[in-house]
C-alpha cells in the first residue's frame, strides 16, 4: 500500500481530536476525508503535512515509517498541503510568498528577477495570470486560495492534502481546480481531499474515509456508497429535509432601506429594502461586489456614498458605531480577520459586541458575561472544552458559530451574514439554517450572502443578483431556478 495511517491518536488540551484512526490511501488516487466539524479531518491532514505530530500511531509511506516534524520535512518527503484557513505574510508580495521556503539567491543575495520568474511559472501551472508583484493583502480570498494551490503544486509534491480547497472559489474557479485535479491524477499525484461538499466528493474522488468525533467510521469506494449513506455515517442519524418556517409568516415593517449605494471601483447604484421577518439573499460570483456592498451598509467603507435607513431613520455613511446603535449586525466572510479575535477565548469573543451592556463601574460583570456566553454556546451547540478555550483551537465550523453568537448576544434588528456556512459540515450547516429561520420568525430582517445557490434558494424569500458591482435582477421565491440565477450572475441571456 502506498500510504497508510495506523492507529493515529492526537490530543489537544481538553480534546481527543483523533482516537486510534487507521486507513489506507492508494497511489495516484483522489481520496476524500469527510466528517462533521471537529471530527478530526483537518488534524489528520496536518499530521501528514508536518503541522502537528501524532501522539500515538505511525504513518507509512511505501512501507517506510515517516514522522514529519514540520512542514519542511514533509515537503522533503514530497507532501504538501493547501490549508482551509489561508496563512500568508500579508505585507509580502505574491512572488515572495510563493518562494518563501526556497528563495533563489545569486552571490549570497536574493535574486528578485529569478524569484518573480519562478513565481510566474508556479502560477502558470494553474493557468493563472495574477500579478506576482502585488502584496498578498490586496488579493481577494479566492485569489489567495489559488496562490496557495499554486504553492503546493510548485513543490512537485507526490501527495497533496487539500483542506476545503473550493470554499472561497467561484463556480468557474472551482471547475478550473477540478481540471487541475484530473491532470494531477494522470501524473500519478495522490490527493487527499477534505471537503464538506458532497457533490464534489462524488464527482472527483475514488474512495472516501468518514470520521466522526475523532473515530474512523468507514472507508469505502465511491462506487459502493451514496450521499445519504455518507451523511448518516458523518452525523450518526438521518439528515432531515429543511423547510423554512418563516416563509409561512407575514412580513412586518420595513427595517432596512438602501438607496443608490456606490463605492468607486467596487459597486454602484445598489438599492434594496428588507422587512421584519424576511430573509433576503445576495447571489453573485466571487468578486461581484456582494460583500463590499454589505460592508458599506455596515459603515465599513469610508468612501461609500448613498443613503442607508434603519426603521426610517437615515444613518451617517461610514459610521460603524451608528450602525451598531441602530441595531445592525454583520457576520463577515473572513471570520479570522474580521469576525473573531484569535488571541481571545470563546467567552470574550461572544461578549465583544455587548461589552457596553456588561460593564458596571468600569468593570465587566464576569457572571453576566459567563451566563450570556454559555447561553448562546448551548443554543448553537458549540463544541469546545470550555468557554475559556482559545478561539484559535476550535474547528472552523465552531469558530463560525462563535462569530454568530456575538451578534445573537447583541440582539440586532437587522443581521447581515456573509457566507454563513463556508467550510461547515452538513450537520452544522443545518443548525445554522434552522437558527437563521428561527431569527426570521422572531422578526429579524436578515441579508444572506452565499456562493452556494441551493442554500440561498432554500432559505430566502427573495434574491438580488449582483454582477460587476450592480444589481442585475430581483427574483421572488416563485421565480427561483438555478439555471436562471446562474444566467443572471454570468450575464448570459
Amino acid at each position: 500500500m502506498f500510504l497508510s495511517f495506523e492507529n493515529i491518536s492526537k490530543r489537544f488540551p481538553g480534546v481527543l481530536a483523533l482516537d486510534q484512526v487507521s486507513f489506507e490511501v492508494r497511489r495516484g488516487s483522489c481520496h476524500a476525508l469527510i466528517g462533521e466539524n471537529g471530527a478530526g479531518k483537518s488534524t489528520m491532514g496536518k499530521i501528514l503535512a508536518g503541522v502537528h505530530c501524532a501522539d500515538e500511531g505511525e504513518i507509512r509511506l511505501e512501507g517506510k515509517v515517516i514522522q514529519p516534524a514540520n512542514p519542511l520535512e514533509a515537503r522533503q518527503l514530497g507532501i504538501a498541503m493547501v490549508h482551509q484557513e489561508l496563512a500568508f505574510c500579508p505585507n509580502l508580495t505574491v512572488a515572495e510568498n510563493l518562494c518563501l521556503g526556497d528563495l533563489p539567491r545569486r552571490g549570497g543575495w536574493l535574486d528578485r528577477s529569478r524569484m518573480r520568474e519562478q513565481a510566474r511559472g508556479m502560477l502558470q501551472e494553474i493557468e493563472s495570470d495574477l500579478d506576482v508583484s502585488l502584496p498578498i493583502h490586496r488579493l481577494s480570498t479566492a485569489q489567495e486560495q489559488m496562490v496557495q494551490i499554486a504553492a503546493a503544486l510548485g513543490t512537485n509534491a507526490r501527495i497533496i492534502v487539500m483542506d476545503e480547497p473550493t470554499s472561497s472559489l467561484s463556480a468557474h474557479e472551482s471547475e478550473h481546480l477540478f481540471q487541475l485535479l484530473g491532470h494531477l491524477k494522470q501524473r500519478g499525484v495522490t490527493v487527499i481531499y477534505v471537503s464538506h461538499r458532497l457533490e464534489e466528493i462524488f464527482r472527483l474522488c475514488d474512495r472516501v474515509t468518514v470520521l466522526r468525533d475523532g473515530l474512523h467510521i468507514a472507508t469505502e469506494r465511491i462506487s459502493d456508497t451514496n450521499q445519504d449513506r455518507v451523511i448518516h455515517q458523518m452525523i450518526g442519524r438521518e439528515a432531515a429535509t429543511f423547510a423554512p418556517e418563516h416563509l409561512n409568516r407575514s412580513l412586518g415593517a420595513e427595517l432596512l432601506r438602501v438607496e443608490n449605494l456606490c463605492s468607486p471601483g467596487r459597486f454602484s447604484g445598489v438599492h434594496l429594502t428588507l422587512r421584519a421577518g424576511e430573509v433576503l439573499g445576495f447571489a453573485g460570483l466571487v468578486g461581484s461586489g456582494r460583500s463590499e456592498a454589505a460592508l458599506a451598509i455596515f459603515g465599513l467603507d469610508p468612501v461609500a456614498t448613498g443613503q442607508v435607513f434603519v426603521r426610517g431613520r437615515e444613518l451617517p455613511m461610514g459610521s460603524v458605531p451608528a450602525a451598531l446603535a441602530a441595531g445592525l449586525g454583520l457576520v463577515p466572510e473572513d471570520r479570522k480577520r474580521q469576525g473573531l479575535i484569535l488571541t481571545m477565548n470563546c467567552r470574550e469573543n461572544t461578549s465583544l459586541a455587548v461589552l457596553d451592556r456588561l460593564v458596571k463601574q468600569g468593570f465587566v460583570q464576569a457572571k453576566k458575561e459567563q451566563a450570556l456566553a454559555q447561553r448562546y454556546a448551548d443554543q448553537l451547540r458549540v463544541k469546545a472544552p470550555s468557554l475559556e478555550s482559545s478561539i484559535a483551537s476550535l474547528s472552523g465550523g465552531n469558530q463560525q458559530k462563535i462569530a454568530l453568537t456575538k451578534w445573537l448576544a447583541r440582539e440586532c434588528d437587522v443581521l447581515i451574514v456573509d457566507e454563513p456556512t463556508r467550510g461547515i459540515d452538513v450537520g452544522a450547516k443545518a443548525e445554522i439554517h434552522h437558527l437563521l429561520d428561527e431569527l426570521a420568525c422572531r422578526g429579524l430582517a436578515i441579508l444572506v450572502i452565499s456562493s452556494e445557490l441551493p442554500e440561498l434558494m432554500n432559505l430566502c424569500r427573495r434574491l438580488l443578483v449582483v454582477r460587476d458591482g450592480r444589481i442585475t435582477g430581483e427574483l421572488d421565491r416563485s421565480e427561483f431556478s438555478q439555471s436562471g440565477i446562474l444566467r443572471l450572475m454570468a450575464g448570459v441571456e
